[in-house]
């Protein structure tokens, strides 16, 4: 890896006249030019005087000065400039936050086959959920089949952190990081153990700035990359991906279930290439025969149904968001803060956190203020279930007759019933 940026971004002035010239030098360890390396912070032209400012903390001496050199005859060859001055300029962008703990919240995007377009859907997700105003990052964890760079349109050599840590790549605001970044398009034929480490330590170690939503682009199956992640990496939720293939909903009902064991709230179901609209008669069409809603047999939520449509296979950005796309981030939002917004009832009582000597007080007293017909509602960071027995106890041995038990996070358990 070499040090900093890999792309240019808004944030980087550039005069319009210089920027060819700069174009033609190279950045030494990498096939791209210095702008695109992120080397050059600024560089301006004022009444024929150059000045460029280049990022190269952790580059070598000799490569400093090669690039120095470089920059400073190629600028010197503009028709307007009448003298250069090149400095190396302090950086300016934040060493970044290491691990998935940095993010405010992390959705993965899975799907059981490779094929249904998971990673489109990965891309666009995180693109329209800039669009909406979040920092979003994008990992590609799919190792074997690494497609993020490609359908993003974007490409390395990854840089370092003064420390040594990798940096994701940037895209009109994104960040990115994929092990495709760090390959050479060479094929990736590593073992589990390999595929694993190289999983775990990108996880742990890359620098985001970007740190309000993580989207995670999970490899399709059951593999050892997915558990991996689903062991290791706290996962707010889970978009599955798959389209009405009645082969392709079998082995989702797989993924959904592990998902479900290893404590991953479903956030709800993205069913790809659910038809198209014939250019000629202008009706819709299914590609695939079923009767059933892909959603209901997978008992999810349904996100959003996405057609087969060139305007989804077009590079994805955050400034122009496909109206299907738009429509799947908004439901996506909707079912997150259903999941992990909980509203309690001012009769209710919330025994997160609580001491454990201190919860048959707290619902003795919540249940006790209430009339007969009254719903009681108790929120939980563990199965409330021994709660009815208790609440019998507390009505004379008059257990109530509906006690409904959901688990509506990893965090926390919800327990309705109505006092007798």
């Amino acid at each position: 890896m070499t040090p900093d940026d890999t792309t240019r971004d808004d944030a980087t002035a550039v005069d319009d006249r210089l920027e060819p010239a700069l174009r033609q030098v190279r950045e030494p360890n990498a096939d791209v030019d210095v702008i695109d390396a992120g080397l050059v912070q600024r560089a301006t032209l004022d009444g024929g005087v150059a000045c460029v400012g280049l990022d190269a903390a952790t580059l070598d001496a000799g490569t400093i000065r090669e690039v120095t050199t470089a920059v400073d005859s190629a600028v010197r060859d503009v028709p307007a400039v009448d003298s250069v001055t090149v400095r190396r300029a302090a950086p300016t962008s934040d060493p970044g936050a290491t691990g998935t703990d940095a993010f405010e919240r992390v959705i993965a995007v899975a799907s059981a086959k490779g094929g249904v377009g998971k990673s489109t859907v990965a891309t666009q997700l995180a693109c329209a959920l800039a669009a909406n105003g979040d920092d979003v990052a994008l990992f590609d964890a799919d190792i074997h089949g690494p497609n993020v760079p490609a359908l993003l349109d974007v490409s390395g050599p990854v840089h370092a952190t003064e420390d040594g840590a990798p940096r994701p790549v940037r895209s009109e605001g994104l960040e990115v990081m994929s092990v495709g970044l760090l390959s050479d398009g060479a094929p990736l034929a590593w073992r589990g153990a390999m595929a694993h480490d190289a999983v775990s330590d990108l996880f742990a170690d890359t620098a985001w700035t970007n740190t309000d939503t993580l989207v995670v682009d999970l490899p399709p199956g059951t593999g050892d990359v997915v558990l991996t992640t689903l062991q290791e990496v706290s996962l707010d939720g889970a978009v599955v991906v798959t389209t009405p293939f009645h082969s392709a909903l079998s082995d989702t009902e797989k993924t959904v279930e592990l998902l479900r064991e290893n404590d991953v709230p479903v956030l709800g179901t993205a069913v790809n290439m659910a038809g198209f609209t014939c250019e000629r008669c202008d009706h819709d069409h299914d590609l695939f025969a079923g009767d059933t809603p892909p959603a209901e047999r997978l008992d999810t939520t349904a996100l959003a149904r996405l057609p087969f449509t060139p305007a989804l296979q077009e590079t994805p950005t955050p400034t122009a968001i496909p109206d299907p796309v738009a429509d799947l981030a908004a439901a996506v939002e909707e079912r997150y803060d259903a999941v992990w917004s909980v509203d309690l009832p001012e009769s209710g009582v919330d025994l997160r956190g609580v001491p454990a000597d201190e919860r048959r007080d707290a619902v003795a007293d919540a249940f006790g203020a209430l009339e007969a017909g009254e719903e009681f509602v108790v929120a939980s960071d563990r199965d409330p279930t021994p709660v009815r027995a208790f609440l019998g106890d507390l009505a004379d041995g008059d257990a109530p007759e509906r006690f409904e038990v959901r688990r509506q996070n990893p965090e926390t358990w919800l327990a309705r019933t109505v006092h007798p």
